[in-house]
Protein backbone atom coordinates (compact mmCIF):
# COMPACT_ATOMS: atom_id res chain seq x y z
CA UNK A 1 0.00 0.00 0.00
CA UNK A 2 3.03 2.46 0.54
CA UNK A 3 4.21 1.81 -2.70
CA UNK A 4 0.87 2.51 -4.39
CA UNK A 5 0.17 5.81 -1.87
CA UNK A 6 3.80 6.87 -3.33
CA UNK A 7 2.83 6.40 -6.78
CA UNK A 8 -0.63 8.79 -6.78
CA UNK A 9 1.56 11.15 -4.66
CA UNK A 10 4.56 11.29 -7.59
CA UNK A 11 1.39 11.70 -10.27
CA UNK A 12 0.00 14.31 -8.52
CA UNK A 13 3.11 15.75 -7.83
CA UNK A 14 4.16 15.75 -12.14
CA UNK A 15 0.43 17.22 -12.87
CA UNK A 16 1.33 20.38 -10.45
CA UNK A 17 4.78 20.86 -12.17
CA UNK A 18 4.06 20.54 -15.20
CA UNK A 19 1.29 23.31 -14.62
CA UNK A 20 3.53 25.58 -12.99
CA UNK A 21 6.67 25.12 -15.48
CA UNK A 22 4.71 24.51 -18.96
CA UNK A 23 7.26 23.44 -21.69
CA UNK A 24 10.26 23.79 -19.87
CA UNK A 25 11.19 20.15 -19.64
CA UNK A 26 14.64 20.70 -17.48
CA UNK A 27 12.66 22.48 -14.63
CA UNK A 28 10.00 20.22 -15.34
CA UNK A 29 12.31 17.41 -14.20
CA UNK A 30 14.40 18.54 -11.59
CA UNK A 31 11.35 20.16 -9.63
CA UNK A 32 9.11 17.18 -10.29
CA UNK A 33 11.95 14.81 -8.82
CA UNK A 34 12.82 17.30 -5.86
CA UNK A 35 8.93 17.73 -5.05
CA UNK A 36 8.32 13.45 -5.26
CA UNK A 37 11.64 13.00 -3.21
CA UNK A 38 10.58 15.63 -0.61
CA UNK A 39 6.69 14.33 0.12
CA UNK A 40 8.03 10.10 -0.22
CA UNK A 41 11.53 9.97 -0.21
CA UNK A 42 11.30 7.69 -3.30
CA UNK A 43 13.84 9.09 -6.36
CA UNK A 44 12.15 9.72 -9.69
CA UNK A 45 13.21 6.64 -11.79
CA UNK A 46 15.70 7.86 -14.51
CA UNK A 47 14.18 6.85 -18.51
CA UNK A 48 16.14 4.36 -19.97
CA UNK A 49 19.27 4.66 -21.98
CA UNK A 50 19.09 3.59 -25.60
CA UNK A 51 21.95 3.18 -28.22
CA UNK A 52 20.73 6.68 -30.22
CA UNK A 53 18.24 8.70 -29.11
CA UNK A 54 16.31 11.58 -31.15
CA UNK A 55 17.96 14.96 -30.90
CA UNK A 56 16.13 17.86 -31.15
CA UNK A 57 17.75 18.93 -33.91
CA UNK A 58 20.68 17.78 -36.12
CA UNK A 59 21.76 21.00 -36.96
CA UNK A 60 25.12 20.93 -34.67
CA UNK A 61 26.29 17.70 -36.20
CA UNK A 62 25.24 18.74 -40.07
CA UNK A 63 27.16 21.44 -39.55
CA UNK A 64 30.28 19.65 -38.84
CA UNK A 65 30.30 17.11 -40.79
CA UNK A 66 29.10 18.87 -44.33
CA UNK A 67 32.25 20.42 -44.92
CA UNK A 68 33.42 16.57 -46.07
CA UNK A 69 30.64 16.00 -48.32
CA UNK A 70 31.59 16.57 -51.83
CA UNK A 71 29.71 17.43 -55.36
CA UNK A 72 31.02 14.47 -57.71
CA UNK A 73 30.88 15.91 -61.15
CA UNK A 74 31.87 13.55 -64.41
CA UNK A 75 32.33 14.51 -68.00
CA UNK A 76 31.69 11.58 -70.66
CA UNK A 77 31.46 11.65 -74.87
CA UNK A 78 28.73 9.69 -75.98
CA UNK A 79 27.35 9.62 -80.01
CA UNK A 80 24.26 11.40 -80.33
CA UNK A 81 22.09 12.57 -83.91
CA UNK A 82 23.28 15.55 -85.19
CA UNK A 83 22.00 18.52 -87.07
CA UNK A 84 21.06 19.08 -90.67
CA UNK A 85 23.80 20.63 -92.79
CA UNK A 86 22.14 24.16 -93.99
CA UNK A 87 18.72 24.56 -94.33
CA UNK A 88 16.31 21.41 -93.33
CA UNK A 89 13.68 20.68 -96.31
CA UNK A 90 11.57 17.69 -95.74
CA UNK A 91 10.23 15.85 -98.82
CA UNK A 92 6.85 13.82 -98.60
CA UNK A 93 8.47 10.50 -99.08
CA UNK A 94 6.82 9.65 -102.36
CA UNK A 95 7.89 8.68 -105.69
CA UNK A 96 7.31 12.09 -107.35
CA UNK A 97 9.22 14.25 -104.75
CA UNK A 98 12.76 11.48 -105.75
CA UNK A 99 13.62 14.23 -108.39
CA UNK A 100 13.25 17.11 -105.71
CA UNK A 101 15.74 14.97 -102.87
CA UNK A 102 17.98 13.86 -105.21
CA UNK A 103 18.17 17.72 -106.63
CA UNK A 104 19.10 18.95 -103.32
CA UNK A 105 21.46 16.17 -102.28
CA UNK A 106 23.51 16.67 -105.48
CA UNK A 107 23.90 20.14 -104.39
CA UNK A 108 25.45 19.63 -101.06
CA UNK A 109 22.12 19.41 -98.63
CA UNK A 110 22.20 16.33 -96.91
CA UNK A 111 18.90 15.03 -95.77
CA UNK A 112 20.53 12.44 -93.94
CA UNK A 113 21.12 13.29 -90.07
CA UNK A 114 24.98 12.78 -89.52
CA UNK A 115 25.51 10.94 -85.95
CA UNK A 116 27.72 13.60 -83.76
CA UNK A 117 29.85 13.44 -80.62
CA UNK A 118 28.09 15.22 -77.46
CA UNK A 119 29.92 16.05 -73.71
CA UNK A 120 27.41 14.46 -71.43
CA UNK A 121 27.64 15.79 -67.39
CA UNK A 122 26.37 13.59 -65.01
CA UNK A 123 25.88 14.53 -61.26
CA UNK A 124 26.68 12.52 -57.86
CA UNK A 125 28.01 12.42 -54.06
CA UNK A 126 30.97 11.67 -52.07
CA UNK A 127 32.71 12.50 -49.13
CA UNK A 128 36.21 12.52 -47.90
CA UNK A 129 37.95 10.14 -45.98
CA UNK A 130 41.53 12.06 -45.39
CA UNK A 131 43.12 15.04 -44.77
CA UNK A 132 45.11 14.06 -48.12
CA UNK A 133 42.33 14.50 -50.37
CA UNK A 134 40.42 10.68 -50.88
CA UNK A 135 37.20 10.52 -51.36
CA UNK A 136 35.06 7.18 -51.77
CA UNK A 137 32.12 7.52 -54.00
CA UNK A 138 30.11 4.81 -56.15
CA UNK A 139 31.58 3.24 -59.09
CA UNK A 140 28.55 3.91 -61.47
CA UNK A 141 29.28 7.57 -60.56
CA UNK A 142 32.47 7.86 -62.42
CA UNK A 143 32.32 4.87 -64.93
CA UNK A 144 33.20 5.85 -68.53
CA UNK A 145 34.56 9.53 -67.35
CA UNK A 146 36.51 11.28 -69.12
CA UNK A 147 36.73 14.24 -66.47
CA UNK A 148 35.89 13.89 -62.65
CA UNK A 149 35.50 17.40 -60.86
CA UNK A 150 35.09 17.36 -57.03
CA UNK A 151 33.23 20.71 -55.75
CA UNK A 152 33.31 21.07 -52.01
CA UNK A 153 30.39 22.88 -50.22
CA UNK A 154 33.48 25.67 -49.55
CA UNK A 155 32.73 26.10 -54.11
CA UNK A 156 36.70 24.92 -53.89
CA UNK A 157 36.78 22.79 -56.81
CA UNK A 158 39.63 20.22 -58.07
CA UNK A 159 40.06 17.34 -60.70
CA UNK A 160 39.91 13.78 -59.46
CA UNK A 161 41.82 11.16 -60.56
CA UNK A 162 40.48 7.58 -60.09
CA UNK A 163 42.69 5.45 -57.49
CA UNK A 164 40.57 2.66 -58.38
CA UNK A 165 37.24 0.97 -59.19
CA UNK A 166 35.80 -1.86 -58.09
CA UNK A 167 32.33 -3.18 -60.18
CA UNK A 168 31.56 -6.11 -57.81
CA UNK A 169 30.28 -3.45 -54.85
CA UNK A 170 30.09 -0.29 -57.02
CA UNK A 171 32.77 1.39 -55.28
CA UNK A 172 35.57 3.71 -56.24
CA UNK A 173 38.13 5.59 -54.58
CA UNK A 174 39.34 9.26 -55.97
CA UNK A 175 42.01 11.63 -55.48
CA UNK A 176 42.52 15.56 -55.47
CA UNK A 177 45.58 17.06 -54.57
CA UNK A 178 44.36 20.17 -52.86
CA UNK A 179 47.88 21.83 -52.02
CA UNK A 180 46.27 21.97 -47.88
CA UNK A 181 44.49 19.60 -45.50
CA UNK A 182 40.76 18.83 -46.06
CA UNK A 183 38.01 18.50 -43.89
CA UNK A 184 36.85 14.70 -43.24
CA UNK A 185 34.78 11.74 -41.56
CA UNK A 186 35.49 8.86 -40.09
CA UNK A 187 33.95 5.09 -41.22
CA UNK A 188 31.99 3.75 -38.64
CA UNK A 189 30.77 0.41 -37.75
CA UNK A 190 27.71 -0.75 -39.67
CA UNK A 191 27.38 -4.25 -37.77
CA UNK A 192 26.52 -2.24 -35.01
CA UNK A 193 23.86 -0.41 -36.33
CA UNK A 194 19.90 -1.88 -35.59
CA UNK A 195 16.43 -1.87 -37.23
CA UNK A 196 14.94 1.68 -35.75
CA UNK A 197 18.60 3.64 -35.52
CA UNK A 198 18.60 7.16 -36.76
CA UNK A 199 20.45 7.94 -39.56
CA UNK A 200 21.26 10.79 -41.89
CA UNK A 201 21.91 11.28 -45.45
CA UNK A 202 24.18 13.99 -47.04
CA UNK A 203 24.43 14.76 -50.57
CA UNK A 204 23.80 16.12 -54.23
CA UNK A 205 19.92 15.40 -55.28
CA UNK A 206 19.10 16.29 -58.88
CA UNK A 207 22.57 18.86 -58.61
CA UNK A 208 21.27 20.78 -55.72
CA UNK A 209 24.28 20.19 -53.40
CA UNK A 210 24.37 19.90 -49.61
CA UNK A 211 20.94 18.55 -49.38
CA UNK A 212 20.04 16.58 -45.82
CA UNK A 213 17.37 14.55 -44.86
CA UNK A 214 16.84 12.11 -42.36
CA UNK A 215 15.24 9.11 -41.37
CA UNK A 216 15.90 5.57 -39.22
CA UNK A 217 17.81 1.98 -40.84
CA UNK A 218 15.04 0.07 -42.28
CA UNK A 219 16.25 -3.25 -42.73
CA UNK A 220 19.35 -5.04 -43.07
CA UNK A 221 21.52 -7.57 -45.23
CA UNK A 222 18.85 -6.69 -48.06
CA UNK A 223 19.67 -8.23 -51.31
CA UNK A 224 18.63 -6.26 -54.90
CA UNK A 225 20.37 -8.69 -57.19
CA UNK A 226 22.72 -6.14 -58.06
CA UNK A 227 26.03 -8.10 -57.32
CA UNK A 228 27.43 -11.38 -55.77
CA UNK A 229 28.15 -8.76 -52.36
CA UNK A 230 24.78 -7.37 -51.99
CA UNK A 231 24.16 -6.52 -48.01
CA UNK A 232 23.44 -3.69 -47.88
CA UNK A 233 21.38 -0.97 -45.20
CA UNK A 234 17.69 -0.28 -46.01
CA UNK A 235 16.99 3.18 -45.26
CA UNK A 236 13.99 5.32 -44.92
CA UNK A 237 16.01 8.78 -45.42
CA UNK A 238 14.89 10.32 -48.60
CA UNK A 239 17.81 9.36 -51.43
CA UNK A 240 17.37 10.41 -54.78
CA UNK A 241 19.43 11.16 -58.15
CA UNK A 242 22.03 12.62 -57.51
CA UNK A 243 22.54 11.22 -53.48
CA UNK A 244 24.91 8.14 -55.07
CA UNK A 245 28.02 7.61 -53.94
CA UNK A 246 27.32 9.61 -51.10
CA UNK A 247 27.72 8.96 -46.99
CA UNK A 248 25.07 7.50 -44.64
CA UNK A 249 25.27 8.82 -40.88
CA UNK A 250 24.70 7.60 -37.43
CA UNK A 251 24.04 9.96 -34.82
CA UNK A 252 28.11 9.76 -33.48
CA UNK A 253 28.79 11.59 -36.39
CA UNK A 254 30.28 8.05 -38.47
CA UNK A 255 29.78 6.76 -42.08
CA UNK A 256 28.10 3.67 -41.70
CA UNK A 257 26.89 3.33 -45.20
CA UNK A 258 27.11 4.71 -48.57
CA UNK A 259 24.16 5.74 -50.53
CA UNK A 260 23.96 3.98 -53.86
CA UNK A 261 20.50 2.50 -54.89
CA UNK A 262 16.90 3.58 -54.94
CA UNK A 263 13.48 1.55 -55.19
CA UNK A 264 10.91 3.73 -57.15
CA UNK A 265 8.28 2.55 -59.12
CA UNK A 266 8.10 5.64 -61.51
CA UNK A 267 10.68 6.16 -64.53
CA UNK A 268 11.65 9.39 -62.76
CA UNK A 269 13.33 7.55 -59.63
CA UNK A 270 12.25 9.77 -57.37
CA UNK A 271 12.35 8.88 -53.60
CA UNK A 272 9.33 6.70 -52.47
CA UNK A 273 11.27 5.91 -48.71
CA UNK A 274 13.13 2.82 -49.76
CA UNK A 275 16.59 3.68 -50.10
CA UNK A 276 19.76 1.31 -50.14
CA UNK A 277 23.50 1.87 -48.79
CA UNK A 278 26.42 -0.24 -48.96
CA UNK A 279 27.24 -0.78 -44.84
CA UNK A 280 31.12 0.07 -44.28
CA UNK A 281 31.75 -3.46 -42.86
CA UNK A 282 31.89 -4.33 -46.87
CA UNK A 283 33.28 -1.16 -47.92
CA UNK A 284 36.70 -1.06 -45.73
CA UNK A 285 38.27 -3.69 -47.18
CA UNK A 286 37.76 -2.73 -50.50
CA UNK A 287 39.03 0.94 -49.47
CA UNK A 288 41.86 -0.36 -48.37
CA UNK A 289 42.65 -2.68 -51.28
CA UNK A 290 41.89 0.07 -53.54
CA UNK A 291 44.26 2.62 -51.83
CA UNK A 292 46.88 -0.06 -51.61
CA UNK A 293 46.61 -1.69 -55.05
CA UNK A 294 44.66 0.02 -57.34
CA UNK A 295 42.14 -3.45 -57.45
CA UNK A 296 40.87 -5.73 -55.26
CA UNK A 297 42.60 -9.07 -54.55
CA UNK A 298 39.64 -11.39 -53.42
CA UNK A 299 39.98 -15.05 -52.15
CA UNK A 300 38.64 -17.53 -55.05
CA UNK A 301 37.10 -21.34 -54.07
CA UNK A 302 36.06 -22.13 -57.95
CA UNK A 303 32.84 -23.22 -57.62
CA UNK A 304 29.29 -22.38 -59.40
CA UNK A 305 26.65 -22.19 -56.86
CA UNK A 306 22.78 -21.86 -56.15
CA UNK A 307 20.54 -21.23 -53.54
CA UNK A 308 19.22 -24.13 -51.39
CA UNK A 309 15.78 -23.98 -51.32
CA UNK A 310 13.54 -26.48 -48.70
CA UNK A 311 12.70 -29.01 -52.06
CA UNK A 312 16.81 -29.12 -52.42
CA UNK A 313 17.18 -29.54 -49.03
CA UNK A 314 14.45 -32.62 -48.73
CA UNK A 315 16.07 -33.73 -51.83
CA UNK A 316 19.50 -34.44 -50.57
CA UNK A 317 18.76 -35.47 -46.46
CA UNK A 318 19.27 -32.39 -44.76
CA UNK A 319 17.12 -31.58 -42.35
CA UNK A 320 16.96 -27.59 -42.78
CA UNK A 321 17.87 -25.35 -45.98
CA UNK A 322 21.31 -23.41 -45.17
CA UNK A 323 24.35 -23.37 -47.32
CA UNK A 324 25.32 -23.20 -50.90
CA UNK A 325 24.83 -25.96 -53.64
CA UNK A 326 28.02 -26.39 -55.56
CA UNK A 327 26.46 -26.27 -59.08
CA UNK A 328 29.78 -26.82 -60.94
CA UNK A 329 33.93 -26.87 -59.70
CA UNK A 330 36.57 -25.86 -61.82
CA UNK A 331 39.70 -28.51 -62.01
CA UNK A 332 42.53 -28.09 -59.88
CA UNK A 333 40.89 -25.29 -57.99
CA UNK A 334 41.20 -24.96 -54.02
CA UNK A 335 37.27 -26.85 -54.48
CA UNK A 336 38.00 -29.43 -56.04
CA UNK A 337 41.50 -29.84 -54.41
CA UNK A 338 39.17 -30.09 -50.96
CA UNK A 339 37.05 -33.10 -52.23
CA UNK A 340 34.02 -31.41 -53.15
CA UNK A 341 32.11 -32.29 -56.06
CA UNK A 342 28.89 -30.72 -58.12
CA UNK A 343 25.75 -31.55 -56.09
CA UNK A 344 27.74 -30.89 -52.49
CA UNK A 345 26.50 -28.11 -49.57
CA UNK A 346 28.77 -25.93 -48.58
CA UNK A 347 27.32 -24.66 -45.29
CA UNK A 348 30.12 -23.49 -43.02
CA UNK A 349 33.89 -21.99 -44.54
CA UNK A 350 36.46 -20.86 -41.80
CA UNK A 351 34.19 -21.52 -39.31
CA UNK A 352 31.50 -18.88 -40.27
CA UNK A 353 28.28 -20.55 -41.20
CA UNK A 354 26.54 -20.18 -44.34
CA UNK A 355 23.00 -19.60 -43.61
CA UNK A 356 22.21 -18.11 -46.86
CA UNK A 357 24.11 -18.66 -50.41
CA UNK A 358 24.54 -15.14 -50.93
CA UNK A 359 26.90 -15.11 -47.86
CA UNK A 360 29.29 -17.59 -48.95
CA UNK A 361 31.23 -15.40 -51.80
CA UNK A 362 31.96 -12.14 -49.41
CA UNK A 363 32.98 -14.58 -47.06
CA UNK A 364 35.48 -15.92 -49.54
CA UNK A 365 36.20 -12.57 -50.89
CA UNK A 366 36.92 -11.17 -47.86
CA UNK A 367 39.39 -14.27 -46.33
CA UNK A 368 43.41 -14.22 -46.53
CA UNK A 369 44.48 -15.59 -49.92
CA UNK A 370 46.42 -18.71 -49.47
CA UNK A 371 45.16 -19.41 -46.04
CA UNK A 372 44.38 -22.80 -45.13
CA UNK A 373 41.38 -22.86 -43.29
CA UNK A 374 38.32 -25.83 -42.02
CA UNK A 375 35.42 -25.74 -44.85
CA UNK A 376 32.60 -27.88 -44.31
CA UNK A 377 30.38 -29.37 -46.83
CA UNK A 378 27.03 -31.91 -47.23
CA UNK A 379 28.64 -35.01 -49.27
CA UNK A 380 26.03 -37.62 -50.17
CA UNK A 381 23.92 -37.68 -47.39
CA UNK A 382 26.43 -37.08 -44.02
CA UNK A 383 28.35 -33.61 -43.14
CA UNK A 384 32.24 -34.11 -43.94
CA UNK A 385 34.63 -31.07 -43.18
CA UNK A 386 37.75 -30.53 -44.87
CA UNK A 387 40.95 -27.99 -45.33
CA UNK A 388 40.85 -25.63 -48.24
CA UNK A 389 43.42 -23.18 -49.09
CA UNK A 390 42.02 -19.97 -51.07
CA UNK A 391 43.07 -18.82 -54.20
CA UNK A 392 43.15 -15.26 -55.63
CA UNK A 393 40.29 -14.27 -57.92
CA UNK A 394 40.93 -13.98 -61.65
CA UNK A 395 38.28 -10.75 -61.72
CA UNK A 396 38.55 -11.59 -65.60
CA UNK A 397 37.51 -15.54 -65.59
CA UNK A 398 35.56 -15.77 -62.62
CA UNK A 399 33.82 -19.00 -62.51
CA UNK A 400 30.06 -16.99 -62.52
CA UNK A 401 28.35 -17.49 -66.15
CA UNK A 402 25.19 -15.21 -67.16
CA UNK A 403 24.98 -16.10 -70.50
CA UNK A 404 21.63 -17.30 -71.38
CA UNK A 405 20.64 -21.13 -72.34
CA UNK A 406 19.92 -21.09 -75.74
CA UNK A 407 17.32 -23.36 -77.26
CA UNK A 408 18.18 -27.04 -78.86
CA UNK A 409 17.09 -28.44 -81.98
CA UNK A 410 13.93 -30.70 -81.39
CA UNK A 411 15.31 -34.54 -80.96
CA UNK A 412 13.22 -37.43 -82.63
CA UNK A 413 11.68 -40.02 -80.27
CA UNK A 414 13.16 -42.86 -79.62
CA UNK A 415 11.88 -46.57 -78.99
CA UNK A 416 13.20 -46.29 -75.81
CA UNK A 417 11.64 -43.20 -74.81
CA UNK A 418 9.50 -42.90 -71.52
CA UNK A 419 7.29 -40.32 -69.37
CA UNK A 420 8.52 -39.92 -65.85
CA UNK A 421 8.49 -36.67 -63.69
CA UNK A 422 5.93 -34.97 -66.75
CA UNK A 423 8.04 -35.26 -69.33
CA UNK A 424 9.26 -37.88 -71.83
CA UNK A 425 12.82 -38.87 -71.57
CA UNK A 426 15.41 -41.23 -73.50
CA UNK A 427 18.85 -42.64 -73.59
CA UNK A 428 21.40 -40.80 -75.73
CA UNK A 429 21.69 -42.66 -78.60
CA UNK A 430 24.45 -41.89 -81.56
CA UNK A 431 21.75 -40.29 -83.89
CA UNK A 432 19.90 -38.11 -81.31
CA UNK A 433 24.11 -36.84 -80.51
CA UNK A 434 24.09 -36.31 -84.23
CA UNK A 435 21.12 -34.26 -84.17
CA UNK A 436 21.74 -32.06 -80.95
CA UNK A 437 25.37 -31.97 -82.39
CA UNK A 438 26.78 -33.02 -78.72
CA UNK A 439 30.49 -34.79 -78.07
CA UNK A 440 30.51 -38.36 -76.77
CA UNK A 441 31.27 -36.78 -73.26
CA UNK A 442 28.02 -36.05 -72.72
CA UNK A 443 25.91 -38.71 -70.78
CA UNK A 444 22.85 -38.52 -69.61
CA UNK A 445 19.09 -38.92 -70.63
CA UNK A 446 17.34 -36.29 -73.35
CA UNK A 447 14.15 -34.58 -72.75
CA UNK A 448 11.94 -34.98 -76.02
CA UNK A 449 8.81 -33.63 -74.70
CA UNK A 450 7.84 -31.89 -71.92
CA UNK A 451 4.03 -31.89 -71.11
CA UNK A 452 3.02 -30.27 -67.38
CA UNK A 453 3.81 -30.00 -64.03
CA UNK A 454 7.34 -29.16 -62.77
CA UNK A 455 8.99 -29.70 -65.61
CA UNK A 456 7.08 -26.99 -67.54
CA UNK A 457 7.11 -24.96 -64.81
CA UNK A 458 10.99 -24.91 -64.75
CA UNK A 459 11.11 -23.76 -68.54
CA UNK A 460 12.74 -27.59 -69.33
CA UNK A 461 13.10 -27.58 -73.30
CA UNK A 462 13.22 -30.43 -75.47
CA UNK A 463 16.98 -31.16 -76.25
CA UNK A 464 17.67 -30.89 -72.51
CA UNK A 465 20.15 -33.80 -70.87
CA UNK A 466 19.31 -34.93 -67.15
CA UNK A 467 22.97 -35.72 -66.64
CA UNK A 468 22.36 -36.80 -62.61
CA UNK A 469 19.81 -37.05 -60.55
CA UNK A 470 20.34 -37.09 -56.26
CA UNK A 471 23.88 -36.51 -57.66
CA UNK A 472 23.84 -39.79 -59.25
CA UNK A 473 24.55 -40.30 -62.88
CA UNK A 474 21.63 -41.45 -65.15
CA UNK A 475 22.49 -43.39 -68.25
CA UNK A 476 19.51 -45.51 -68.94
CA UNK A 477 15.77 -44.91 -68.15
CA UNK A 478 16.15 -47.78 -65.65
CA UNK A 479 18.66 -45.63 -63.84
CA UNK A 480 16.15 -42.97 -63.53
CA UNK A 481 13.60 -45.19 -62.27
CA UNK A 482 15.69 -46.50 -59.41
CA UNK A 483 16.81 -43.50 -57.75
CA UNK A 484 12.93 -41.95 -58.09
CA UNK A 485 11.70 -45.25 -56.31
CA UNK A 486 15.09 -45.08 -53.20
CA UNK A 487 13.70 -41.39 -53.02
CA UNK A 488 10.46 -42.21 -52.07
CA UNK A 489 11.60 -45.34 -49.60
CA UNK A 490 13.66 -42.92 -47.56
CA UNK A 491 11.04 -40.49 -46.95
CA UNK A 492 11.60 -37.74 -49.36
CA UNK A 493 9.15 -35.37 -51.29
CA UNK A 494 12.13 -34.07 -54.31
CA UNK A 495 14.94 -35.63 -56.06
CA UNK A 496 17.74 -33.12 -57.39
CA UNK A 497 18.36 -32.94 -61.10
CA UNK A 498 21.12 -31.47 -62.50
CA UNK A 499 20.23 -30.16 -65.89
CA UNK A 500 23.19 -29.47 -68.95
CA UNK A 501 21.55 -27.11 -72.15
CA UNK A 502 24.64 -26.49 -74.38
CA UNK A 503 27.38 -24.89 -72.17
CA UNK A 504 25.06 -24.10 -69.19
CA UNK A 505 23.93 -25.90 -66.28
CA UNK A 506 21.36 -25.98 -63.88
CA UNK A 507 20.07 -28.06 -60.47
CA UNK A 508 16.37 -27.82 -60.13
CA UNK A 509 13.72 -30.31 -57.98
CA UNK A 510 11.02 -32.51 -59.03
CA UNK A 511 8.34 -34.17 -56.52
CA UNK A 512 8.81 -37.74 -56.83
CA UNK A 513 5.20 -37.97 -57.03
CA UNK A 514 5.02 -36.81 -60.73
CA UNK A 515 6.66 -40.28 -61.54
CA UNK A 516 3.88 -41.74 -60.50
CA UNK A 517 1.82 -39.91 -63.01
Amino acid sequence: MAIIGALVIQACAIALVKLITGANMLKFYFLTAALILAFTGVPIAAAPAYAQEHPQSFANLVEKLSPAVVNVSTTQKVKAPGKFRGMQFNFPNTPDMDPFRDLFQHFGIPQEIQPQEQDVVSLGSGFIIGADGYIITNNHVVDDAEEISVTLPDHSKYKAKIIGRDKKTDLALLKVDAKKDLPFVTLGDSDAMRVGDWVIAIGNPFGLGGSVTQGIISARQRSINSGPFDDFLQTDASINRGNSGGPLFNTKGEVIGINTAIFSPSMGGGSVGIGFAIPTSLAKPVVAQLKEFGRTHRGWLGVKIQEVSDEVADSLGMEKAIGALVLDVAKDSPADKAGIVAGDVITSFDGKEISEMRFLPRIVAESKIGATVPITFWHKGASKTSSITTKELDEKSDMADDAKPEKQSKASKDNDSESLLGMDVAPLTPQIRAQLRLNNKKTGLVILDVKRGEAAKHGLQVGDIIVDVNNEAVKTVADLKKIIENARKSGRKYVLVKISRKDDEAFITMPVEDAKK
